[in-house]
């Protein structure tokens, strides 16, 4: 059963009634993030029951040591992790000398939380009976400015609601934080100093290892009835500092807390800068003041929302759920910061190290092209580019030779970070997500100086790569691609995964094309590139032979790719045939089991259809997903969006349906029993590619957009935009039309159906469906 409690709204995740068995869950799903930092939606004042605390600081890290049983040559040696960072939101609170605690208070009533997802703001009220019979009425008003991205904001009111009451006020930061996920129970965090005057305090803290600085920084004030209260005491203990504030409030009278508080962080700035920097961010948030800072909070998210929303009518369900996909994509990343990139928990939770996957290539470069602009996109590929010479050291430590390139599983910085041996060092055809990932920038935005200036480097890497994992199989008279692990990562070891031989040999051809491309299009280009990669013609020559002759596993008998070689010797019983109680697998199976089943954890053999369906007819789409979908668990995030897409493809509405709302309600209803860990970021740009990508059709096909509409049953129609090349297009798809409007000076050309249309800017263009 999945969970059911987040209340169906189109724009705000909300939570009715105190549960303290949904206390982590939902620390999760009202995380909030602006980019540059986020946290978990701890309460700001003490709770003693299960919590999972969690402030996180975007590209701070620690190399955490591997930890292993059986240490195998090639191995990284650390595994790098987003740190659990000093806290600032914490507030303790006290009514006549009790602490404000609702683990332990008589009775908690009234209680809701709701994050509104159109203004960024979080909100959180309740009424608490404290052991001492004190009721309090309290109501928390919390964000991280988009627009000063150091800063955060906490409103605090508490109302005396039976009697009058002696209430405290104690903000406060603290350093002594540990990461969940620790492998040696490292300290990561070196306290270098803490003061606090009067009601400001600073904590400076430097990680362990990679020298991080951080000044964790707070500074508050405290208004009884509109007049300030002045703060009674200051204290430091070597982790913490705080500031109390005290007043005797009369029943049906409000006491509030303003808290200003953030991060300041050696990437920005010089170290000896922290404080002076912090400093100067706590003065113009106190000056501006809450109430002008949500306003301004909700104009960014404002800007956000008028380029990324996607309107769906007749379906809140839905609605909720595409809004929170994109409303966590956008705190998460938000495209500023070369330096930074998407991972797969954002800020709600520590699992998978908060490093980058190929995730972003694979599903977030899409949504970031068509929302934001193409210099966004650009960052993401530049990151990669940044990363070359790690990559090729990753690829020397396994024995490749000659600027053979092997991108990370898993990194912070380039380096590989991952140890289980069958992910890190067999699931290789992450590679060929970063090509493609360079493919498909230059389809869509028409720009090919990114290759010429830096991708065309990293995909002669991959390409040298590839010719060096490819070996020649005398019995079969092809080359082979022996112990690998696919995209379904229950089954390890396996030689001739398709999806992976099929990357590799897209990935040699294209490479090879884009080097004559340069050639013949900026001959100075070719020779600097040649020059320094000591690239040949003959080394070309020799891509593309590779390339022709790979082998692909293929059965007559139900006329498909295998997934690989071994694929056939299973026993071949549908998922439709497990029992339920079963399911999920990854929870009540060996690992031994999952290996020799023909189960599938997310699309391997179709991911290959997705990415290159151009190669493909809508036939063999329809011959594969018919033979491949049945055995397929979808215990992967990464799962239901493309099978969405390539349902919809089909025109099969109602399963494509089916899979658009387990994608885009995967953490809302926690399908996977797991959402406490964190929310699952990079795959929610699959729900936005399942709705433009799968139900419209998005595509860029001979230089143009294309589309092939058609909407779900259940919804009256859906409204999204896309920014094609510098001119922002908005689709609008109902069950008989399909109406485009284009911003901008000249027309766009827009395929519908496969007939062109011309859409001229200041007016809408209705093609009958």
């Amino acid at each position: 059963m999945n969970q059911q409690y987040i209340v169906t709204h189109p724009w705000s995740i909300i939570e009715e009634g105190f549960d303290p068995e949904r206390v982590k869950s939902s620390e999760s799903l009202f995380s909030l993030g602006n980019g540059a930092m986020g946290q978990r939606a701890n309460f700001e004042e003490q709770y003693s029951g299960p919590t999972f605390q969690g402030s996180y600081i975007a590209g701070v890290y620690y190399p955490d040591k591997t930890r292993v049983g059986w240490w195998k040559n090639g191995y990284p040696e650390y595994f790098a992790k987003v740190l659990n960072a000093p806290n600032w939101i914490g507030v303790n609170v006290s009514v006549d000398g009790e602490a404000l605690d609702l683990h332990t208070c008589k009775s908690v009533a009234d209680f809701k939380r709701e994050l509104d997802m159109k203004t960024g703001l979080y909100t959180r009220s309740f009424k608490a009976t404290l052991q001492n019979g004190k009721e309090v009425e309290v109501s928390v008003l919390r964000f991280l400015s988009l627009d000063m991205d150091e800063l955060g904001v906490i409103d605090y009111r508490v109302t005396p609601l039976n009697a009058d009451a002696q209430i405290s006020f104690t903000p406060y930061i603290d350093a002594g934080i540990t990461n969940e996920d620790s492998n040696w129970d490292d300290k990561f965090w070196d306290i270098k100093g803490i003061s606090a005057n009067k009601s400001a305090a600073f904590i400076h803290s430097a990680t362990e290892k990679t020298a991080f600085h951080v000044c964790t920084y707070m500074d508050s004030q405290v208004f009884l009835n509109d007049k300030p209260v002045a703060e009674s005491q200051v204290d430091q203990t070597a982790m913490t500092a705080s500031v109390t504030y005290e007043a005797m409030v009369a029943k049906g009278d409000t006491i509030n807390l303003e808290k200003y508080a953030g991060y300041t962080v050696s990437t920005n700035h010089a170290i000896d800068d922290l404080i002076p920097a912090a400093k100067a961010v706590l003065a113009k948030g106190m000056e501006t003041g809450v109430k002008a800072l949500a306003n301004a909070q909700a104009a960014a998210w404002e800007q956000i929302w008028a380029m990324a929303d996607i309107k769906i009518q007749g379906d809140d369900k839905a609605q909720q759920g595409i809004r929170f996909n994109i409303f966590q994509l956008n705190q998460t990343y938000l495209g500023k910061d070369p330096r930074l990139n998407i991972g797969p928990k954002g800020f709600t939770g520590e699992k998978y190290g908060g490093s980058t996957y190929w995730d972003t290539e694979a599903y977030c470069l899409p949504f970031y092209m068509a929302t934001k602009n193409q210099e966004v996109a650009k960052n993401l590929l530049i990151y990669r580019y940044k990363h070359l010479q790690k990559a090729i050291e990753n690829a020397q430590k396994l024995g490749f030779t000659d600027g053979a390139a092997l991108y990370p599983m898993v990194t912070m910085n380039g380096e590989e970070c991952h140890n289980e041996w069958e992910i890190t060092f067999e699931e290789i055809h992450r590679n060929g997500a970063i090509a493609f990932a360079i493919f498909n920038y230059a389809r869509y935005t028409g720009d090919t100086s990114y290759i010429n200036e830096m991708g065309a480097e990293v995909l002669i890497g991959i390409a040298r790569f590839w010719k060096q994992r490819a070996t020649f199989s005398k019995e079969k008279g092809k080359y082979v691609i022996l112990g690998v692990t696919g995209p379904n990562e229950y089954e390890n070891n396996v030689n001739n995964n398709w999806y992976t031989n099929f990357s590799a040999q897209w990935c040699l051809n294209y490479a090879a094309a884009q080097m004559n491309r340069i050639k013949s299009e900026a001959a100075a280009d070719y020779e600097r590139i040649t020059n320094k990669t000591n690239l040949t013609a003959a080394e070309i020559e020799d891509w593309t032979a590779v390339a022709d002759g790979l082998y692909f596993p293929y059965s007559q008998e139900h006329n498909v790719f295998l997934q690989q070689d071994g694929f056939l010797d299973k026993e071949l019983i549908e998922v439709s045939d497990l029992d339920p109680k079963q399911r999920p697998i990854n929870q009540h199976w060996s690992w031994d089991r999952i290996l020799r089943s023909p189960y599938i954890k997310q699309a391997d053999t179709l991911q290959g259809f997705y990415f290159f369906e151009d190669q493909f007819t809508d036939e063999e789409l329809e011959r594969h997903f018919d033979f491949y979908e049945p055995f397929t668990v979808h215990e992967s995030s990464l799962s239901p969006c493309v099978h969405a897409i390539q349902a919809a493809k089909l025109g099969r509405m109602q399963q494509a349906y089916t899979f658009y709302l387990r994608t885009s309600r995967l953490d809302l209803d926690d399908y996977n029993k797991e959402v406490e860990e964190g929310c699952h970021i990079t795959s929610m740009a699959g729900t936005w590619m399942s709705i433009v990508e799968g139900f419209a059709g998005f595509r860029i096909r001979d230089d143009k957009p294309s589309l092939t509409p058609r909407i779900p049953e259940q919804w009256d129609s859906y409204r999204f935009r896309v920014n094609f090349r510098g001119q922002i297009l908005t689709v609008t798809i109902d069950a008989n039309s399909c109406s485009l409007e284009v911003d901008g000076d000249s027309s766009l050309t827009v395929s519908v159906n496969g007939q062109d249309v011309s859409v001229s800017p200041g007016a809408a263009t209705t093609v009958n469906l």
